[in-house]
């Protein structure tokens, strides 16, 4: 019999090695969702909302490699631009299929008639509609190839009887390939790089993404420099583990010893970071940059050298050429910093809190030591990320995933989803706030369909934390950032999750170990501290300290604007000190 173009799609994503699609079917999107019924070799997800299928799609992708959702036509994938737009942003290879109204009612403004080409392009690096069955499996493979090779999303439109119509053969290549060349500085450029290293004595090594496969060279390089390394949030669990160098991170999110060390260095290196918060980057050290994108040389900071390269193949290139240093009074002095702000962080831990207001520190502590020596975290944007950032501890076998670029609320349970399909062999954790779980609250009932044994801590602290601050630093009243107390245990009940709501600091760790041994979805209501801070006051006296140190620097070199600059960016944290 005749194959279908629906078919034919089902095919060429088994053949690249997909495992699922997360979709809501409907209309347009039928063919797909019977052929993927009749192959057998794809799971269909029913998610409930085209947005929690492209969060999981691109949870699964930063996982396992490529993932697939879809969305019908019109509304359906519309819904798939939020999660899309993380996705991109992460660098995850997702392939959208956004089927539409039938190809000869394009341009008539037909019943949920939409312009895929315009809609995706933002969000995208392949976007194409396929009009014809010959041109489908062309574009298919194209959008597929361009997902893996450039990490990022590819939208594929697929009208509803093209989907139906007999699939043409492609006279072009029908798999996919996946490539690992080998990427790095000339040796020029490795020379100029070493001359510096060798020529400077307080060096910093500040750490992204984009390193995490290089960890093993980050730590001989920091031997050879007795340099102290800091890291993003996004880098943390794959650079702080087994790491005896690290000083912990910087930014809103971050530590005082790490902006510390960045910023009394004489020379700073970037490696494998977009890290987008230009106001916590030092001027006076000179900066090195490497990065496997050369797009992003120099964007984010005042960079005196930079070079394009993989991290890991860039050092192994490197490592020769480096002199082994001898003073390390440097990295011995930020290492001490780093220790007492340690010591300091502890200090809302032991302080548990109180009755319906128990301090998320606590939460978080328990729930890294509890946690398995290889699960995955995933953060809601907002608080949760503070106390993930700050209590969660790397094991080298540890996953957290949140929305790191995009900053899109709703995020955590979504992605756990993607993360518990991706790797059922590992424990998920959802760290989530209770502003995002209640955005896409519905698709509790995905995790109870697929039995996803995904653990739901909810931080309950009955608003919108985060935005809430930042209108108070604004010096607005923070009006509608409220939320009324939600019964999240009453909900996830009445939807088939096991649940429990904890008022009390001494209920913690007993609800938090039976949520982790129950075999099955759980859910742990925890009611917060409403008036928890981003940081805790000690800590927050110690960053201020260093950002005085920073800003009579700054004035005594005459640089106004970087005043007025770094001013704004630590607004919040001397009013919360004041």
């Amino acid at each position: 019999m005749a194959k279908k173009v629906a078919e034919q799609l089902v095919e060429m994503l088994v053949e690249a090695g997909v495992k699922r699609i997360y979709a809501v079917t409907g209309d347009s999107l039928n063919e797909v969702n019977d052929a993927v019924r009749r192959n057998g070799q794809l799971e269909w997800i029913h998610v409930r909302h085209e947005e929690v299928g492209a969060f999981a799609a691109g949870a699964e992708a930063q996982l396992n490699g490529l993932a697939c959702c879809a969305g019908s036509s019109g509304p359906g994938h519309v819904h798939l631009i939020n999660g899309l737009y993380d996705a991109h942003r992460s660098g995850a290879p997702v392939i959208a299929i956004a089927s539409t109204e039938a190809s000869f009612e394009f341009g008539t403004e037909h019943f949920q008639e939409t312009n895929t080409i315009k809609l995706f392009d933002d969000c995208s690096c392949y976007n194409q509609i396929a009009s014809t069955p010959q041109q489908f499996a062309r574009m298919f493979q194209a959008g597929i190839q361009h997902a893996i090779s450039l990490k990022g999303v590819a939208v594929v439109g697929l009208p509803g009887d093209v989907a139906a119509a007999q699939a043409e053969e492609s006279m072009t290549a029908m798999q996919v390939f996946q490539t690992k060349p080998i990427i790095r500085p000339s040796d020029h450029e490795l020379l100029l790089l070493a001359d510096m290293l060798n020529n400077h004595q307080k060096i910093t090594l500040y750490c992204g993404i984009g390193a995490a496969e290089a960890h093993d060279e980050l730590i001989q390089l920091a031997n050879l420099l007795h340099s102290p390394i800091g890291y993003t949030f996004r880098g943390k669990l794959e650079i702080q583990y087994a790491n005896p160098y690290e000083v912990g991170m910087t930014g809103l999110l971050g530590m005082p010893s790490a902006y510390h060390s960045m910023h009394e260095s004489d020379l700073l290196v970037l490696l494998g970071t977009d890290f987008p918060y230009t106001a916590f980057m030092p001027v006076k050290p000179k900066i090195v940059q490497i990065d496997i994108k050369a797009e992003r040389l120099g964007r984010r900071a005042k960079v005196d050298l930079g070079l394009c390269g993989s991290i890991k193949d860039t050092l192994q290139a490197l490592l020769p050429r480096v002199r082994q240093k001898t003073d390390d009074s440097f990295l011995k002095a930020q290492l001490e910093l780093y220790h007492h702000v340690q010591k300091n962080m502890r200090a809302y831990v032991e302080d548990m809190g109180k009755n319906d207001a128990i301090h998320p520190e606590y939460v978080s502590t328990v729930i890294d030591e509890l946690a398995a020596d290889d699960a995955i975290f995933t953060v809601d944007t907002g608080m949760s990320c503070v106390w993930g950032a700050r209590y969660i501890r790397a094991t080298g076998r540890r996953v957290m995933m949140g929305s790191w670029n995009h900053g899109s609320m709703a995020n955590a349970m979504p992605q756990a989803i993607g993360a518990a399909l991706a790797r059922p062999g590992q424990q998920v954790i959802a760290m989530c706030g209770d502003g995002g779980l209640t955005m896409l609250l519905g698709d509790l009932s995905t995790i109870v369909q697929y039995k996803l044994p995904i653990k739901i801590i909810v931080f309950n602290n009955r608003a919108l934390g985060m935005v809430k601050l930042e209108m108070e630093v604004a010096g607005l009243p923070d009006w509608q950032t409220d939320m009324p107390n939600t019964d999240f245990a009453a909900i996830a009940q009445a939807m088939g999750i096991a649940a429990v709501t904890v008022h009390e600091p001494g209920q913690v760790r007993q609800a938090l170990e039976h949520a982790m041994a129950f075999d099955g979805p759980m859910l742990v209501n925890v009611l917060t501290d409403p008036n928890a801070l981003a940081m805790p006051p000690k800590v927050e006296i110690e960053q201020m300290a260093g950002f005085a140190v920073s800003m009579s620097k700054l004035m005594l070199s005459g640089r106004m604007d970087d005043v007025l600059d770094t001013v704004k960016a630590n607004y919040k944290h001397l009013r919360e000190v004041l």
